[in-house]
């Protein structure tokens, strides 16, 4: 129900902005443009909403994430500059599921929810289990097979329970949502190394999907070769041309679009 009164929020009379409009706006707003810094607030308030659905049932009332929501736009809008020659929602989304994440790890940790941390102690101790049974990481479709919950609700109940320091400890072999991955391993502390993830991740999804995961897991996971072969069930020398395409792609890609912003 609270979702509803959200949704019935006055978002559509702002209008999506084209990639022309999004860049002369941040192109105004780094010129110090205070209009076009709001209307860049207005015209991106339904990606706010989309990102803040996703944590439903928290115990908070989705107004009041919305609220938060905004203020990682804002940040992302503030501290967004061109030469980072990635799209802005590529780097608004991290942004703004940080802010909202810091919040809900920092308002109140015992306002999680008991089922939660059940969720979170089934899927650790599945994951061990798992580990031992496979002889590697389990991806996060296996895990999610073990303890008969969604994808989603693993993520959900993980990140609930997670303290801000081990957040980069919790890494999967996962070909899904690409967000979650990239805000596991984003870190403020060291913004050149998250820019160059984003940039990279503008053409992995160009890669085909053998490609993508290889070099997920060597550039994500740092992983070596004879480890990727193991975690993807082929040789290490199938995983070392596969690797060095993908590359050879990659680069391309990089030439030909990889630095369009928008």
């Amino acid at each position: 129900m609270m979702s509803v009164r959200l949704s019935e929020m006055n978002l559509p009379r702002f209008p999506l902005l084209t990639d022309e409009e999004m860049n002369e706006l941040l192109k105004k707003v780094q010129e110090g443009d205070t209009e076009a810094r709001e209307r860049l607030i207005n015209c991106n308030l339904r990606l706010v909403f989309n990102l803040v659905k996703r944590f439903a049932n928290r115990g908070y009332e989705l107004e009041d994430l919305f609220q938060i929501g905004t203020i990682g736009l804002i940040k992302a809008i503030d501290k967004f500059n061109m030469s980072y020659n990635v799209k802005f929602s590529t780097y608004a989304v991290p942004m703004i599921i940080g802010e909202i994440r810091r919040f809900l790890r920092d308002d109140n940790p015992v306002k999680v929810s008991r089922s939660l941390k059940e969720n979170a102690y089934r899927i650790n101790k599945a994951r061990d289990t798992l580990t031992k049974e496979l002889e590697r990481e389990p991806t996060l479709q296996e895990i999610a097979e073990k303890v008969e919950l969604s994808t989603e609700e693993i993520v959900a109940s993980l990140e609930a329970v997670q303290m801000p320091s081990s957040i980069h400890d919790t890494l999967y072999q996962d070909d899904g949502d690409p967000i979650y991955l990239i805000d596991q391993l984003s870190s403020e502390k060291d913004e050149n190394q998250w820019f160059e993830k984003l940039a990279l991740r503008e053409v992995l999804n160009k890669l085909s999907e053998k490609e993508r995961e290889i070099i997920m897991i060597r550039f994500f996971q740092d992983k070596t070769q004879m480890e990727v072969a193991q975690m993807v069930g082929l040789s290490q020398v199938q995983v070392s041309r596969i690797e060095r395409q993908a590359l050879k792609k990659f680069k391309s890609l990089l030439n030909e679009d990889g630095c369009q912003t928008g």
